[in-house]
C-alpha cells in the first residue's frame, strides 16, 4: 500500500482507495447482527398437543314438510293436521336447534297457504328453510 506523505516531492495524486474505514464499518455491522439475530428468533418452547385438523361437521337434521294440491300436510311422509304444525315445529326446534325445514309444495298450492306455513316456521324458531323443486323437463 502506498501512503502519501507531506512532502512536495513526487507531487502525484494517490491513486489507491483506502478500504480500512469500510472494513471497520462492516465489522461493526457484523457484530451488531450477531448480537441481535438470536433476539429476533427467540420464542417460548411449548409442547403443543397433537390433534386432527379435519372438520367434525355434523349435518343438521332436516325435516321435509310436504303440501299436496288438496292442502293436506305431511311431516316426513306422515299426515299432519294444520293446527298442530306450529307445536310440532317448536318441539323439533327444541330437540335440534339447527333444524332445516325442506318445504315441498304442489305447484297449484295458493301462496297464502305457503306464507302461513313460513310464518309458523319462523315463529317456532326455524332458521333454515329450503324449497324442494324438480328440474324443468324432469320426470314426475
Amino acid at each position: 500500500m502506498a501512503f502519501g506523505g507531506f512532502s512536495q516531492e513526487g507531487g502525484g495524486d494517490m491513486a489507491e482507495i483506502n478500504v480500512i474505514p469500510l472494513v471497520d464499518i462492516m465489522l461493526v455491522l457484523l457484530v451488531i447482527f450477531i448480537i441481535t439475530a438470536p433476539v429476533i428468533t427467540h420464542s417460548v418452547k411449548v409442547d403443543l398437543p397433537r390433534v386432527s385438523h379435519e372438520r367434525n361437521e355434523v349435518p343438521p337434521q332436516a325435516v321435509t314438510l310436504s303440501l299436496d294440491a288438496d292442502g293436506a300436510l305431511y311431516w316426513d311422509q306422515e299426515p299432519l293436521a294444520a293446527e298442530s304444525l306450529e307445536s310440532r315445529l317448536e318441539r323439533a326446534v327444541a330437540e335440534q336447534p339447527e333444524l332445516e325445514l325442506h318445504l315441498r309444495a304442489d305447484q297449484h298450492t295458493p301462496y297464502e297457504r305457503l306464507a302461513r306455513i313460513l310464518t309458523q316456521a319462523r315463529a317456532a324458531g326455524v332458521l333454515r328453510i329450503g324449497f324442494i323443486t324438480e328440474p324443468e323437463g324432469g320426470a314426475r
